[in-house]
């Protein structure tokens, strides 16, 4: 198993891609600490890893809250010693277009989006530091890469963690920690799966593999990232979208 003993912290871990990637990570033998705002979603996440023979623990987190982000590092280094892997996942949107955008949807997304990943990444980094070793993973997006109509804010914050991933891979990587990026393309996730078929559709005809992907794509990128198979990679960011061209 890849991730053996490894202990990895998956923020927004309670469903969609996080959860995935919390079930994939439990598969490759790390234990994993699923972070979240919903206690319900968490508790189904860590049921799941638990009923299928893995080891996790649940944490109700607000990214956005530096004292909690705090918290769940000191929590997570008390109860296995360590932070390993760090999957900064924690995400929202809050859509309109530039000439309708309001002030509050704006700032909820950059202060989830953005500073909910500077925070967890920092808190991370200096414990890494000590550890003199870690991965840390943030999730971008290819709206960040080519942007999206009516995704201002989303697109400037998916843009600026690739900024995060590359900065923190000069400044973090002689401690001996590697910091990557991914960016998902069109992913069937519970939101997407309740949107028109003519949309699916849509989203569809922009890959030439003519598919959306799955949560379970991203996590085994993460998987592979966070793994010593990555050893030498560090700065850049993997576009996982079915070649997909905004």
């Amino acid at each position: 198993m890849r991730l053996q003993d490894k202990i990895a912290i998956v923020t927004g871990g309670g469903r969609g891609i996080g959860a995935s990637t919390a079930r994939k990570f439990a598969l490759e033998g790390a234990k994993v600490v699923v972070a979240d705002l919903n206690e319900e979603d968490i508790a189904k996440t860590v049921s799941e890893i638990e009923e299928a023979g893995g080891n996790a623990v649940a944490m109700v987190v607000n990214v956005t809250d530096r004292e909690q982000v705090d918290n769940m590092i000191a929590n997570t280094v008390a109860k296995f010693g360590r932070v390993d892997i760090v999957i900064n996942n924690a995400g929202i949107t809050a859509d309109a277009q530039l000439l309708k955008m309001e002030e509050s949807q704006w700032d909820r997304v950059i202060d989830v989006n953005l500073k909910g990943v500077f925070n967890v990444g920092q808190a991370a980094a200096r414990q890494m530091k000590e550890q003199q070793g870690g991965v840390i993973l943030n999730a971008s997006s290819i709206v960040g890469l080519y942007g999206n109509f009516g995704q201002t804010n989303y697109a400037a914050t998916k843009w600026g963690v690739i900024g995060m991933a590359k900065t923190w891979a000069k400044e973090l990587g002689r401690f001996n920690i590697r910091v990557n990026a991914v960016a998902p393309g069109f992913i069937m996730t519970p939101m997407t799966e309740k949107m028109p078929e003519k949309v699916l559709e849509m989203m569809k005809s922009k890959s030439p593999l003519s598919s959306l992907g799955y949560p379970e794509d991203i996590a085994n990128a993460y998987a592979f990232l966070a793994s010593d198979e990555a050893r030498f990679i560090t700065g850049t960011v993997l576009s996982v979208d079915g070649g997909a061209v905004l």
